[in-house]
């Protein structure tokens, strides 16, 4: 099992769109929060899925990254 992110943005005609970084081109959306997340988890599985089919390296998620956030005046 691992851990991905998943960001959740508000798309500008409503809802959230939800990109996993780890996972390029893995993105979904859903109305509300807790769909988008769902969303997502099904998404994070089809691309595993899809790059085990393919030969492809897996990407680590979560359980071994490090994440730190920094503030940034863009003014």
């Amino acid at each position: 099992m691992a851990r991905f992110i998943v960001y959740l943005e508000p798309a500008g005609e409503g809802g959230y769109v939800a990109p996993v970084p780890a996972l390029p081109g893995c993105v979904t959306q859903g109305e509300i929060r807790g769909e988008a997340l769902a969303m997502a988890e099904d998404a994070v599985k089809a691309c595993v899925g899809s790059l085990k089919k393919h030969g492809e390296p897996l990407p680590f998620g979560l359980d071994r990254a490090e994440v730190e956030t920094v503030t940034v005046d863009v003014a």
